[in-house]
This record gives structure tokens, C-alpha cells and sequence, in this order.
């Protein structure tokens, strides 16, 4: 996963009261100057909402919850609704939507003034797998050393507390799909899907697919060529059916094994259709190859990663019913199987059909999970640019909320707020596809999350230092 390793790296203050007897929180979330999407603001981003955070954990408020009054952003794909109401109960939203009734005893939240959305789904990150790149031992994205490929499962691994966590939370972001990257094979690994809910057990879904490089990375992977690539790959899927056939004949021990037996077996899901098999592939006719192997192995659940010129054979992939995670407004030919790169081919993949989910994967300037929003909202802003092909707000907003929940075939439990799945909830203090907006509360699981991240933290002590409040390193 060499090409998902060179483009990823790993507000204003409410406040609310309590009101006596109707359990309900009469004040506003009024925002302060909005903080820039970077998560560094110009005030500590604390009272009303640890106030809020508080009484919505108490236990002598009702369990059901009604957020009235924002803009709500169902995530779906339908346009935002104004005026909106957002009620979950026990962790699960129970409704969404114009006119909804409010239950008796109910906690409210008067949103009047905010938007109130699903929480973004990172279509394809590391997150929980490595808290910096460059230091090996925090890093567990890649195992070059490994003599294992396909057997790998990242799920022990996630670290419920990395500080990166904390940033994208308070980004928006309330779940991600997480991949290991290759090394030594064309075959990365097992990702999972996560929550970022505070809590020690972060797994959604275990084992939720597999991660296959090919294209350029993945032919020099398979030592220098696209054929040595698509070689080791049926290769493998064939040692699969052997090892099904007769797991006691099957090798697999020998030193130079092209897979293991656990390699073999993991590969069992994904020929019967029980892992999706995300492939990551740029150029139009390595999509076309990729899309073939449906013909050879039809139980495949392919899933294609990068696809820039996917444009070009969206009428082949739409037909194949085949989901895309792509960048957004990728327009530079960095490498040759990016030539036709165009930042109309996420619009022109939506045009023809095809299901799209957002990822940072090969974007432009590399950026954090928590910048979906603004790659989703350029794709709103180039529907007005001549020429070019963009998304209308509600399929954007999708691309980074149902859209990569319906790629993992988990759309009815995360990704939107439609009743019956989890009750990831982002307040937001505007829209949340403008550059300037961001969060002022976040419920995942119905649970509202404590605000700050390690950035803020470091913000809040050194902006004004006073004498006696410093390291010892610092005094004098």
C-alpha cells in the first residue's frame, strides 16, 4: 500500500444550561469566532460544551435525546433540512428529519443557529495504526519483514488511544476505515473498521476486507511488471482453492512460499464473497483487467481505490456494480497511470452510476481525515466552473458519510442518520462542507465526547505562559 502511505500522514464555545423539570438544555450552542480547519482556534474550545457533555451523561436526564432547530444534514444523499430535528435513544437514532415529534421527557438541545449531521466516515486511513510515520516502533502500518501478506489483521493493533484520534474526532470524523500497507507482496493485509468513540475496544467490524496493490506498486511488488502482478495474484487466489480442497496436502511452511497457510485461508473470504477485496488501481485499463477477475471468481465483492481515471470506463465499472473510493479534484498526472487524471471524475463517476466514497488516498496535498469535508465541498464549488463535473451538496456530503459505509455494507449501522443506526452526531457551528466550519459538539454512539485533542492542549498552556505555569526546561 506504497501510494496510500505517500499521500496520508496517519471553534467557538457553546454554552447550555439546564432547566429545571423538563430536562431541557435552554441555551443555545452559540459559537465564538469559528476556528480554522487546521483544529487550531483563537479561544480554548471548553465551557458550555464539557457543560453540555456533563448533563447529558447524568443519569437523572432521560435517555432519549432531541437535538431541534439546526439544519440537518441526514447524509443520505438528500439536501440538508432546515429547522430540523435529530432524536436517537440508547445509542441508536430513532428519527431525523422535518416536523419529528419530540417525546415527552426528552433531554433537548436547541441547535437554533447550527447544522446538526452524521458524522464523516474516513473511506481509507491508518488511523489507530501509527501515531508518526517515521518512528518504526509507534508504526504499525507495514510489516516488511513478515514472511505473512494476506493473513495479516490489524485489528489488535488499534490503539483506542492515539493522540491522532482526538484530532480527527474533533474534526468530525466518527469512524474510518483503517488498511494495512504492503511490503514485500501485492497483498497488504485485513483492515477493520473503527469507531472514534472514547472507550478501550475501537472495532466495528474485524477482518472487513482485504487490501491488494496493483497498477505500478503493485507490479513492482511482484518484481517490475503488471503481468508479474495479476501472475501473483490468480497464483494466490489458486493456492487458496487448493488449500480449501485439502488444507492437510496444502504446503505453505516452505521458506520460499509464495503464501502461507493462514494466507490461504484468510483468502477463503474473500473467494466467497464474505471480505470485500479493495484493490487499488489508477489507470483505465488496469480498472478494465481488475474488473475482469468478477468473470473468473463471480462471488468476488471488489471494491476499486483510486481509480483517477476511472472516467474514462465509468459505464464499465457502473455495470460491473463495482464501489469506487476515490480522491477528490486529483487533476495532476504525477505518475503514467495517472495521465487522464481530472477533477470531474468523481462527478463523472456519479454520473454514470457508480457508488463513490471519499478518501485521501493519492490527493494532491496530502492532508488528515478531518479534510474530507473540504475535498467533498470543492466538489459542490466545481459544479459551477464550466466545463466541469461536481457533485450537488447531498451526494457530497454522502461521499464521506453513507457512501463509505455503503462500500463496507455497513450503511445501516454507521454513515447517516437514518433511524436504527449508531448515533454518531456532529453539532456544527455552520455547514459543515465550508472551509470554516467546525464542530461544537460530537456524539458517537449517542455518547457525547470529551472535547480537546493533544494540539489544543499545547495551545491552551503556552498561549499565554506566565511565570511559574512552565516546564522546569523553561525556567530560569
Amino acid at each position: 500500500m506504497k501510494a496510500l502511505l505517500k499521500h496520508l500522514p496517519g471553534t467557538g464555545r457553546g454554552t447550555a444550561g439546564a432547566a429545571g423539570g423538563g430536562g431541557v438544555i435552554q441555551g443555545r450552542l452559540r459559537g465564538e469566532t469559528p476556528p480554522p480547519a487546521c483544529g487550531w482556534s483563537p479561544s480554548p474550545f471548553r465551557g458550555g460544551i464539557l457543560a453540555l457533555a456533563a448533563l447529558l451523561s447524568s443519569p437523572s436526564l432521560a435517555a432519549t435525546t432531541a437535538i431541534v432547530g439546526g439544519t440537518v444534514a441526514i447524509g443520505d444523499g438528500s439536501g440538508p433540512i432546515p429547522n430540523g430535528t435529530v432524536i436517537f435513544t440508547d445509542g441508536r437514532i430513532v428519527a431525523a428529519g422535518a416536523r419529528v415529534p419530540v417525546p415527552a421527557g426528552a433531554t433537548v438541545i436547541d441547535a437554533h443557529g447550527k447544522w446538526v449531521s452524521a458524522g464523516m466516515v474516513a473511506g481509507l486511513s491508518t488511523l489507530g495504526l501509527a501515531d508518526a510515520d517515521g518512528v518504526e516502533e509507534s508504526n504499525d502500518v507495514s510489516a516488511g519483514k513478515s514472511p505473512f501478506n494476506a493473513a495479516i489483521d490489524i485489528a489488535p493493533a488499534i490503539n483506542p488511544n492515539s493522540i491522532i484520534l482526538n484530532n480527527e474526532r474533533w474534526g468530525g470524523v466518527t469512524s474510518a476505515l483503517v488498511s494495512p500497507a504492503t511490503a514485500n507482496s501485492i497483498f497488504a493485509g485485513q483492515g477493520a473498521v473503527i469507531t472514534l468513540g472514547v472507550g478501550p475496544d475501537p472495532v466495528l467490524r474485524p477482518r472487513a476486507f482485504q487490501y491488494v496493490e496493483m497498477g505500478e506498486d503493485g507490479a513492482q511488488a511482484a518484481g517490475g511488471s503488471r503481468p508479474a502482478a495479476y501472475a501473483m495474484l490468480h497464483d494466490a487466489l489458486a493456492q487458496a482453492q487448493d488449500y480449501r480442497r485439502s488444507p492437510a496436502a496444502f504446503g505453505g511452511r516452505e521458506k520460499d512460499s509464495l503464501i502461507k497457510r493462514p494466507d490461504a485461508q484468510a483468502l477463503l473470504a474473500v473467494l466467497d464473497g464474505r471480505q470485500p477485496l479493495l484493490v487499488h488501481v489508477e489507470r483505465a485499463s488496469d480498472i478494465r483487467s481488475v474488473l475482469a477477475l468478477k468473470k473468473e471468481y463471480p462471488q468476488l465483492k471488489l471494491v476499486l481505490v483510486g481509480a483517477e481515471e476511472g472516467w474514462l470506463v465509468a459505464r464499465d465499472i457502473a455495470a460491473a456494480h463495482v464501489p469506487v473510493i476515490a480522491a477528490a479534484l486529483v487533476d495532476l498526472p504525477e505518475e503514467f497511470e495517472r495521465v487522464a487524471a481530472t477533477e470531474s471524475n468523481v462527478g463523472r463517476m456519479e454520473q454514470a452510476g457508480v457508488t463513490v466514497a471519499l478518501s485521501t488516498v493519492d490527493a494532491s496535498a496530502p492532508g488528515s481525515q478531518r479534510n474530507l469535508k473540504q475535498f467533498a465541498g470543492n466538489l459542490v464549488a466545481i459544479t459551477k466552473i464550466p466545463g466541469s463535473t461536481g457533485l450537488d451538496w447531498g451526494h457530497a456530503f454522502a461521499s464521506i458519510t453513507s457512501g463509505p459505509a455503503v462500500v463496507m455494507g455497513m450503511d445501516g449501522e454507521i454513515g447517516s442518520l437514518r433511524p436504527g443506526r449508531r448515533a454518531d452526531v456532529v453539532i456544527w457551528d455552520g455547514d459543515p462542507l465550508e472551509l470554516a466550519s467546525a464542530p461544537v459538539a460530537v456524539f458517537i454512539d449517542g455518547q457525547p465526547q470529551p472535547q480537546g485533542s493533544r494540539q489544543s492542549e499545547l495551545r491552551d498552556r503556552y498561549m499565554n505562559p506566565e511565570d511559574g505555569a512552565l516546564p522546569k526546561a523553561y525556567q530560569r
